[in-house]
């Protein structure tokens, strides 16, 4: 089998997005010719824990942990955190209420003096660690996988002092990302932050993006042709057959985090909806799986829905997919952020996975909105389009009753399989070592 070096920072014991898209296609490769050695760190401060995702470590997999150095718990002293509390990516304060001086001086230092992020300190050791593991045991492949986008400048480093064919995965774009102006950055850090962002873009053997409209924004900033290789669903998540949580309710259901810069128009469609039809406002229920930014709990008790929402802040991810599959309707909320019609997260596929159809709420012409229109999964309403919101749940709603809701195109969704995009990530591979 042939060696790849896949550099990254998520890794189990993480939970949540940030470590399924490499933690499942791993799994794949060794099937491909491929044995994965994953270079992870130790101990570090991630935003959720999934101890259950262990098992979906590949038994071929070599993973090497080394010791990393964050500044959270100097964020967390500085703050008057408790130590065992999570910090939010970017330090951004997603809360409804403003931000102290003490927040925002953290965040002004983090944007300013940790370029490209937290974890730059882990950049040197990791490049003196892997330049001497490498001599002794040689990849013949390597690829990078950000955010956090200081993995990227460990793989730079380590493509110019070996020459190792380089394969830089943008899961999340970098300098458009949707907090990047919200990081306080001065002109300099700026300056900066795009031009190691164009070091990556130029240099990497590969650059790949998990969507179409990110591909063409990565060009545009520099790099040559970008392949697209899009987050996909494991083969788990469309295991067990689909049932309703209760006979007698109409269950929504959205898992994930939601944030501040979410469209609130659904809840008002939702509102108005209980009070125009009475069997509706009877049968409705809401599971809200995941961080709800108190900002969206607020304006959800304003509309008085309340009584309707189950919000369950974190569960492990087989939980997540068996309350998918037993949902009526699934929401998928993409953020009204800059560059939202490149949002294509891995929730999107787990959701078609599962057989139920999708009410996406985001840009009409995005790449989301694209997925669901050529698997015929589900319907695409723009931000403030609230009639079409009514229209597509009570749609639902009514088919629901009349036995007729039935689910996605099978064949079309099987192309996001994870089993199948490892495969178009190993002609890469192959591609680049030939």
């Amino acid at each position: 089998m042939k060696r790849v070096l896949i550099i990254t920072y998520y890794w189990p014991p993480s939970g949540g997005s940030g470590v399924q898209r490499w933690l499942k296609m791993s799994k794949y490769l060794p099937e491909n010719g491929w044995q994965p050695v994953i270079y992870t760190a130790e101990d570090a401060e991630y935003p959720v824990e999934d101890k259950s995702l262990e098992k979906d470590v590949a038994p071929e997999a070599e993973v090497i942990r080394r010791p990393i150095v964050e500044p959270y718990s100097f964020y967390k002293k500085f703050l008057g955190i408790k130590k065992g509390e999570k910090v939010k990516a970017g330090f951004i304060n997603e809360g409804v209420k403003k931000s102290s001086w003490k927040e925002n001086i953290s965040l002004w230092i983090r944007g300013n003096f940790f370029i490209p992020d937290a974890r730059r300190w882990w950049i040197k050791p990791s490049v003196k660690y892997l330049s001497n593991y490498l001599k002794e045991h040689p990849v013949d492949a390597m690829i990078s996988t950000g955010p956090p986008h200081s993995m990227h400048l460990i793989a730079k480093a380590l493509h110019k002092k070996f020459n190792i064919p380089w394969v830089a995965d943008f899961r999340d774009p970098w300098t458009e990302i949707f907090y990047f102006d919200s990081l306080k950055l001065t002109k300099c850090s700026i300056r900066k932050h795009k031009k190691l962002e164009n070091q990556v873009l130029t240099e990497a053997d590969k650059v790949v993006a998990v969507s179409w409209h990110e591909a063409a924004d990565l060009e545009v900033l520099g790099a040559r042709k970008v392949d697209v290789v899009t987050n996909g669903y494991d083969e788990e998540c469309a295991k067990g057959k689909t049932q309703h949580l209760e006979k007698e309710r109409f269950t929504i259901s959205y898992t994930g985090v939601l944030l501040p810069n979410e469209s609130f128009v659904i809840w008002d469609a939702i509102k108005e909806l209980c009070e125009e039809n009475a069997e509706f406002n009877k049968s409705l229920k809401i599971n809200l799986i995941g961080h709800i930014d108190e900002s969206v709990k607020q304006y959800i008790s304003e509309k008085n829905l309340d009584g309707k929402v189950d919000n369950i802040e974190y569960m492990q991810h087989s939980q997540v997919l068996d309350y998918q599959q037993k949902s009526d309707l699934l929401l998928l909320l993409i953020p009204r952020a800059k560059k939202a019609e490149c949002i294509l997260t891995g929730k999107l596929f787990e959701y078609l996975a599962s057989g139920r159809p999708v009410l996406a709420v985001g840009p009409a012409k995005g790449d989301a909105a694209r997925v669901l229109s050529e698997t015929n999964c589900g319907i695409t309403a723009d931000y403030d389009d609230k009639s079409k919101m009514k229209e597509a749940i009570l749609e639902y709603f009514n088919k629901r009753n009349d036995n007729q809701l039935v689910g996605c195109n099978k064949k079309a969704v099987e192309k996001y399989s994870r089993r199948n995009l490892t495969k178009d990530f190993v002609k890469l591979l192959n591609d680049i070592t030939r």
